[in-house]
């Protein structure tokens, strides 16, 4: 790795769902950096995500924990660090009510560690930044969950100014770490932007997730679980979207700011496994059914299972530029194709 002549970002959970979307994507654009990727590889990371990185000069991947302060003090020492785009974090909503003290410790205590180590290495006393590290940026990444839930009313959607109303121990901990990211802004001076996203879908998200599970269950022959009356609509962004508006905020959002990242298109829950039956009847036809859309089974909701999520994206949209080149209906094919390469259909 050409530690000396490369700017050197360290990039969080990146073997992931949206991070290994974007580590191929920020490798290919910017020759002049070099990523050095921290993971634990919980069950939500696969390392096989990143395949098409492991030969790339520019890339480097270490295995251990964001809470582990030695290890993150050596790897900003070693390499240099100067800058950090966090997405490391406990994300399942289901698996933050069965155990909310995970949640806790990795999205709360682990932020707070990369966040201050970064200061302590940039920085020499609050606002004011050593020589050579003045353009140093931290760059959390958050949910469209933070702000709770939305009426009805199409026209009721989360602004950048919303109030914090989460409602699960899993956005509960992203509110908690989205603050200590303003903390350290307002108190530090440090250089920091948050962008919160809508949900998102695309290749090499993780199977217990709606859309995988939606796919799978079909393919599979299974009953596909809906929660309550499958009602509950959510702003679906395609991942590829998400990774070049975080690519935009990094390098253009101001200091201090925070942008939403939504695709613009709801959906219900219904109309998103509809979507994906109609697809899988015409690509993969069952043999045993008319239509995949008999194995819907609704099943008991979840508990503070919010209605609805839609985010507002004009202040992106107008301060820098950014546009989701996915619509729901191209981005759902390009999803499902995927998938039917993963399960070799």
């Amino acid at each position: 790795m050409d530690i000396k002549n490369k700017k050197n970002i360290l990039l969080t959970g990146t073997a992931g769902f949206i991070g290994s979307n974007f580590v191929p994507y920020f490798l290919d654009k910017y020759k002049e950096y070099n990523l050095i990727n921290l993971d634990l590889l919980t069950y939500a990371g696969d390392i096989k995500n990143l395949k098409e990185c492991e030969a790339n000069p520019r890339y480097k991947f270490i295995k251990g924990d964001i809470c582990n302060r030695d290890l993150v003090e050596f790897i900003f020492t070693e390499y240099d660090i100067q800058g950090v785009i966090h997405f490391a974090a406990e994300s399942h909503v289901d698996n933050s009510i069965k155990n909310p003290g995970v949640f806790v410790n990795t999205n709360v205590n682990g932020t707070f560690t990369l966040i201050d180590v970064a200061y302590k290495y940039w920085m020499d006393k609050p606002f004011h930044f050593k020589s050579d590290y003045q353009d140093c940026r931290f760059h959390h990444i958050s949910t469209d969950e933070v702000y709770g839930t939305l009426s009805d009313d199409p026209k009721d959607l989360f602004l950048e100014s919303t109030p914090y109303a989460p409602n699960s121990p899993y956005s509960a901990s992203k509110a908690s770490s989205d603050m200590i990211i303003r903390a350290y802004n307002e108190t530090y001076g440090m250089n920091t932007v948050i962008t919160n996203c809508s949900n998102n879908y695309g290749p090499k998200q993780h199977d217990e997730k709606l859309i995988p599970t939606i796919i799978r269950k079909a393919l599979n022959n299974e009953a596909i679980p809906i929660y309550g009356d499958g009602k509950n609509i959510r702003d679906w962004l395609y991942v590829l979207d998400h990774c070049k508006g975080i690519d935009i905020v990094y390098h253009t959002g101001k200091t201090a700011n925070t942008y939403n990242i939504g695709g613009r298109n709801e959906r219900t829950n219904l109309q998103i496994v509809d979507a994906i039956c109609t697809i899988l009847d015409t690509k993969v036809p069952s043999k045993t059914l008319s239509s995949y859309k008999e194995l819907i089974t609704f099943v008991e909701d979840r508990a503070g299972h919010d209605r609805r999520y839609a985010i507002d994206a004009t202040k992106l949209e107008d301060e820098l530029g950014w546009k989701a080149d996915e619509n729901f209906d191209s981005g759902i094919v390009l999803t499902v194709d995927w998938y039917l390469g993963k399960y070799e259909v």
